[in-house]
Formats: structure tokens, sequence, C-alpha cells
């Protein structure tokens, strides 16, 4: 009886790696690993962001719209609740997606402003945060390319047959992904009005006599 138990077992192991489940299963868990890395960059940037805004303020304090903005921003991107199921909600996903390029385009503006404060550039602070969330950006898109590349690969392995027999057997769904819709216009440089006017026109001469 106990050889038979371990010829059935073992049968169902051979069935299920012919058949595609074993890959399934390690693209799953290597698609939840790359997510994690992009959690974690993003997670990074939204700590690095408290101390850019007060640097900020500190000599530039009347950039309240641009202030106000990034911490909004970060708020809305760090109220996403980034659980494992959110891998298999195209909605929330892409509702995550839009928050961190909101976030993305208010700490561009936030930049652009610092330009018009040559003490604010020159503070040593600043220029360290600045330096430390210019490679958070590379890092997170580094990060997101590994999961773009993962979940491609999972989401191949799920719609090619056999595999998609076994995938609908155990219910392994196609995973949302980061499109790049928006990705001009997030690389755009932003509009930034900082409130100066135009100077006035030199009167003119007196007619001639």
């Amino acid at each position: 009886m106990r050889a038979w138990k371990f010829a059935f077992v073992a049968a169902v192991g051979v069935s299920l790696s012919g058949c595609g489940y074993n890959t399934l299963q390690q693209q799953d868990e290597g698609v939840k690993a790359a997510w994690s890395e992009v959690v974690n960059q993003y997670q990074r940037r939204a700590d690095l962001i408290p101390n850019l805004v007060n640097t900020v303020k500190g000599y530039a304090a009347q950039e309240q719209k641009v202030l106000i903005g990034v911490t909004e921003a970060r708020a809305r991107a760090s109220s996403i609740q980034l659980t494992p199921e959110l891998l298999n909600n195209p909605q929330a996903f892409a509702q995550f997606q839009a928050a961190q390029g909101q976030l993305t385009q208010a700490l561009k503006s936030l930049f652009a402003v610092a330009e018009a404060y040559p003490d604010l550039k020159s503070d040593a602070n600043f220029r360290d945060l600045q330096a430390q969330l210019e490679g958070t950006e590379n890092r997170i898109t580094v990060a997101r390319n590994r999961y773009i590349d993962a979940v491609r690969g999972f989401n191949t392995t799920v719609r090619s047959f056999p595999t998609n027999l076994t995938a609908k057997m155990f219910d392994f769904q196609i995973k949302p992904n980061f499109t790049v819709a928006n990705e001009s216009a997030i690389a755009a440089p932003p509009t930034v009005d900082f409130g100066t006017t135009a100077a006035p026109q030199a009167p003119s001469p007196p007619p001639a006599q």
C-alpha cells in the first residue's frame, strides 16, 4: 500500500510538472519578488519627501501651492494598501500607478521651483536629498523594468497552451502591468509660474515741438 501511495504522489508530481504547474509557481514567486522591490523603492522615495519639503520650506515658504501639492501627492500614494491582492486587481493597480505618477510630477515641480532660489540650491541638506531622490528614481526605473519583464513572462505562460489549462484549474490569473501610455506626459518638464511680472515699458519721448 505504501508503495502505491508513493507511486501515486510521484505520478502527480510528474503530471503537474509536465502541464506547467511548477513553471507557473516559479514565475508567480518571481513576480512577487519583483513587486516587493518596486514597493521598497517607492517607499524609500516617500520617506525622503518630508525632509525635502521642510528644507525647501525654509527657503521658499511662499511656494505654498507646490509644497502642498507634493505633500498631498505623497499622502495619496501612501494611502493605497500595497497588499499581494493588488497584483490581481487591475483597477487598484492602475490607481497605484496613477498616484505614483502624480507624485513624480509634483516632485518635478518642486525641483523646478528650487531653481529660482540660489540659497536653497546651495544648501548641503537640499543637495544631499536631491541626490538621494535622483538615485531612488533610477532604482525605481530598474525595479519597474524587472517587474514588467517578470509579469510579461508570467502572463505569456498563463495564456499559452497547455499551461493555460493548468492556470485556469489552479486560478492563476493574468496580472496587471505598468503601462507607458503617460510616460511622455510624465517626462515633459513642468510649467512653473514664479509670479514674475512684465517689466514696465519706458515712457514715450515727448512730441517734437
